[in-house]
């Protein structure tokens, strides 16, 4: 169960909650303003225009002739239930109208006012909307309108938005406390996972379903465990083969040295040191392959990166095996593209396809074949190492690019499971790919690399 306090969904609820309300608040105040708004702008056009009519009436024609006008709109039978009329003479005394209490025109400023005043009208008290006008022989003209049936219509619209806005932010309350319980279900899933892969259990994921910004997140959450999960059992394999492979050589020497030490001649002595110093020299070379695929890895040599033909590099490491090939009854050929340059760090891919070599003369055999070649596509450039010996079984090149994972899993041959990792991160450092294919016989390795911008722009 999320706190309130510092919750996301809490304060996503509350943020809306509050959005929500100022909403209705907005709705409810341009509802009112056209309705009741409206007709209160008509009521006082309607008698602003009436007052006008009249006042000209009398300009043009007799106070008797004002008063029978306003006696003839009192009796026509026409908003008779709500009009308001009133004619006073200069002492103050009513001539003509249906109010018998009143505002007067010295308490409104002493000139035509607009206002809502109380009044009695037809022996009823009850609130009307009057305009009081000045007359020229010092009387006063009052033209009005009953307010009962609009305080009626506003109390119902009143009524009518309070209701609404109950109903609204009961609404929105209950869809705030239902957001906020999806939201904290579906992190509470990734929370209860989060706990069992801290207690150990790397097998759990989280539940993905939909797809909405949650089950992305999940989707890609999960894709991420699946790649630790993938590099702890990788952290796990080279652990152990680097406790193997140390174990092994630290045996030897000790038993070498102890030995020696049983018979402490000169010349067990020397044996034992040289023999040592072997030992501790393939551990050093242990050591130095795998900084090397860390180097490679950190992108730091990415800083060096110049641009490089793959053909020199292919003809000097050609010529550079050819007598290995020779002695190991090889035969090594060379086949060149016409251009293959990129963009990268010569002394790593020197290296990358020296590795390709080493493994191609160490699992060919006596008498097979290799070629070692570059090829160019469009927007690539590529440089491969094939043999014709037994290949590598099509379940295992998934495998073998993986530190320390031999074929040999008894590890009698020599070497120790890293060459094609350096390859590997050799070719993921240049933005490219390593691929092992079948030869028909024997084995394909390939470092597809993109173009060099030289080569791009040439």
């Amino acid at each position: 169960m999320f706190k309130l306090r510092g919750s996301i969904a809490a304060k996503l609820v509350l943020g809306y909650g509050l959005l929500g309300t100022a909403s209705m608040v907005a709705v409810s105040a341009v509802f009112y303003v056209g309705t009741i708004g409206v007709l209160d702008q008509n009521i006082d056009g309607k008698i602003v225009a009436l007052s006008d009519r009249l006042i000209e009436q009398h300009q043009s024609l007799s106070g008797r002739d004002l008063v029978r006008e306003v006696n003839r709109q009192l009796s026509d039978g026409i908003d008779s239930d709500r009009e308001i009329f009133l004619v006073t003479g200069a002492d103050g005394r009513r001539l003509a109208g249906n109010l018998t209490s009143w505002p007067s025109l010295t308490g409104a400023g002493d000139s035509d006012a607009l206002l809502t005043h109380a009044v009695v009208r037809d022996g009823a008290v009850t609130t009307a909307r009057l305009y009081l006008r000045a007359l020229s022989d010092g009387g006063m003209l009052v033209v009005g309108r009953d307010l009962s049936e609009q305080d009626a219509i506003r109390s119902l619209v009143w009524r009518a938005l309070g209701t609404g806005a109950a109903v609204s932010l009961l609404l929105t309350i209950l869809g705030a406390a239902l957001f906020r319980a999806q939201i904290a279900q579906r992190l509470g899933a990734i929370r209860r996972t989060a706990e069992l892969i801290e207690a150990g259990d790397m097998s759990r994921r989280i539940p993905a379903s939909g797809d909405d910004e949650f089950g992305l997140l999940n989707r890609d959450i999960n894709r991420m465990l699946d790649r630790i999960e993938l590099l702890m059992d990788g952290i796990r394999h080279v652990s152990n083969a680097i406790a193997h492979d140390l174990r092994t050589p630290l045996s030897r020497i000790r038993g070498k040295l102890d030995e020696a030490l049983r018979h402490p001649t000169v010349e067990e002595l020397g044996e034992a040191a040289h023999e040592a110093i072997g030992h501790i020299d393939d551990l050093i070379r242990l050591f130095e392959r795998l900084l090397q695929i860390a180097e490679a890895e950190s992108g730091v040599r990415a800083q060096l990166f110049d641009s490089v033909d793959l053909n020199t590099i292919a003809r000097d490491m050609a010529e550079m095996y050819d007598a290995s090939a020779e002695a190991s009854q090889v035969r090594l050929t060379l086949a060149l593209a016409p251009a293959a340059q990129v963009h990268g760090d010569r002394n790593l891919l020197a290296s990358a396809v020296a590795s390709l070599l080493d493994n191609a003369l160490k699992y060919a055999g006596a008498g097979a074949a290799i070629e070692l070649s570059t090829a160019s596509a469009p927007g690539t450039v590529s440089i491969a190492v094939r043999d014709n010996g037994p290949g590598i079984p099509a379940g295992e090149r998934g495998k073998v690019t993986q530190r320390f994972y031999r074929l040999d899993k008894s590890r009698n041959m020599p070497g120790n499971g890293l060459g094609l990792s350096i390859v590997s991160a050799t070719a993921t450092l240049h933005d490219g790919v390593l691929t092992l294919e079948d030869g028909a016989p024997g084995l394909i390795v390939r470092i597809t690399l993109p173009v060099g911008a030289d080569a791009a722009a040439g």
